[in-house]
């Protein structure tokens, strides 16, 4: 509520250090206006916003994970749709999973590829996707590495 105060008593959540050195949980509860959702709901909604806008920065995980599976991943945050729960009416519990380095350092370099493509004088980007030719993840490697493809 210091940063956001609208959210003051709406919004409470937790992130916990899991036994790996890189990935964290966000257990997040919300109270929501909206009366009468379903866990389906509110995972589907997360799916429309990872497969639009949020492409990249969120995604939704179906299948039973633990915490070192999402290491290295590139998007922000990745939703665990299993453990989506509607409590009474108005409240909303969602957990989703991020490597607090990688995921990180994904925005860092998605804010200089926008800065720089902001910059006077800078060529306009070729592809969709600035990192497209940038940097790429080697799931093989023992960590998060740029490298050639």
């Amino acid at each position: 509520s210091l940063v956001l105060p609208q959210l003051k008593g709406k919004l409470n959540g937790i992130a916990l250090r899991v036994p790996t050195p890189n990935v964290s949980v966000v257990d997040l509860v919300v109270n929501i206006e909206k009366k009468g959702i379903t866990a389906e709901d509110v995972n589907a909604a997360f799916r429309k916003a990872a497969d639009g806008p949020l492409k990249g920065v969120l995604a939704v995980c179906d299948v039973p994970l633990v915490s070192v599976d999402f290491r290295c991943t590139d998007v922000s945050a990745t939703i665990d749709s299993s453990l989506t729960m509607v409590m009474g009416d108005d409240m909303v519990k969602v957990v989703a999973w991020y490597d607090n380095e990688w995921g990180y350092s994904q925005r860092v370099v998605d804010l200089a590829h926008l800065v720089a493509y902001k910059w006077p004088g800078m060529a306009a980007q070729e592809s969709g996707d600035p990192l497209e030719d940038f940097c790429k993840t080697n799931p093989a490697d023992e960590e998060c590495k740029v490298y050639e493809a």
